[in-house]
């Protein structure tokens, strides 16, 4: 997939959720303005959020597709990890209003109008939901977009949200017990207070130049050690990513006679293996003669 199409498809996919979004929120809305249950004005609330999460990301990867140059030497990837932060802060903000609607139906709990026509049509608002979340999150994965991942996840709570409030409404309606509405709504609050502290946490990793996953950096390893066959070793192999793109550089030890021409080509064919298996990386190498080897590390094969 060449970096063009994939800025394409998360460009796309962004503006899709900014549409899908508001014609989530207009749903909900309708569905609380038809039955004033606090808990459905809970869960259009948290669409809200989804819409200006969405306009977070759409910017987000327009910015981060933008090419490197004096000022960002590195690209701007990282873009994609401040707007999962602001989304996070956002679900934040969301649940305490919700807290507070929660708390004023608590003390004043009242019969719902017209319930089950409500019911359906925020139901109608989940399935729509449901369907965009799951694209969101396996083409996010696909296109190495941590924006759109994490708006896929916020959606994905935003759905368990909406089918738990339905169930939790439509056994207030059986029971009369008109006190479980406001409950409902705050439980909908915990619920998306914790899915924005794992979209921040998850961000934040990201912002501090955390490393690839272990598996990723055993394979990385693997291939240093099949493939820069002519060196000695590698040492000291640091990784970071950053959006779409993870940063690999190694020391590569090689024999003192090896002509730099030699040394150049195991790199080349090192670095086009590892660019192979990890998508999107940017490798650097630094080429050390064999009195500085470390004797530690990866043992080229």
């Amino acid at each position: 997939m060449s970096a063009s199409h994939g800025f394409s498809s998360s460009m796309k996919l962004a503006v899709g959720s900014i549409a899908v979004g508001l014609i989530v929120l207009a749903i909900k809305l309708l569905a609380w303005w038809m039955t004033g249950s606090v808990a459905l004005f809970s869960d259009a609330l948290e669409s809200i959020v989804n819409v200006a999460a969405a306009v977070a990301a759409l910017i987000a990867v327009y910015y981060a597709a933008q090419p490197a140059d004096e000022r960002h030497p590195y690209g701007h990837h990282k873009a994609e990890f401040f707007s999962a932060v602001l989304e996070g802060a956002m679900i934040i903000v969301a649940a305490l209003v919700i807290f507070h609607e929660a708390w004023q139906a608590y003390q004043n709990p009242r019969p719902l109008d017209a319930p089950v026509e409500g019911l359906l049509v925020n139901w109608s608002a989940s399935v729509v939901n449901g369907f965009w979340c799951w694209m969101l999150i396996s083409r996010g994965r696909k296109l190495r977009s941590p924006a759109l991942v994490a708006d896929g996840k916020h959606l994905l709570s935003d759905v368990v949200s909406s089918v738990g409030v339905t169930f939790g409404v439509l056994l207030a309606i059986v029971t009369g017990w008109h006190v479980l509405d406001p409950l409902l709504a705050g439980l909908v609050a915990l619920n998306i207070l914790w899915s924005g502290w794992k979209v921040m946490s998850q961000s934040l990793s990201g912002l501090m130049d955390e490393a690839v996953p272990e598996d990723t950096l055993t394979s990385i390893r693997a291939i240093i050690s099949d493939k820069a066959t002519g060196a000695i070793e590698a040492h000291d192999l640091r990784t970071r990513h950053a959006g779409p793109v993870t940063f690999i550089e190694f020391h590569l030890v090689v024999d003192g006679q090896t002509t730099v021409s030699d040394a150049h080509d195991i790199c080349d064919r090192t670095e086009a293996a590892i660019k192979k298996e990890v998508p999107d990386a940017r490798v650097t190498i630094h080429v050390e003669p064999e009195n500085k080897a470390k004797h530690k590390g990866v043992i080229v094969v």
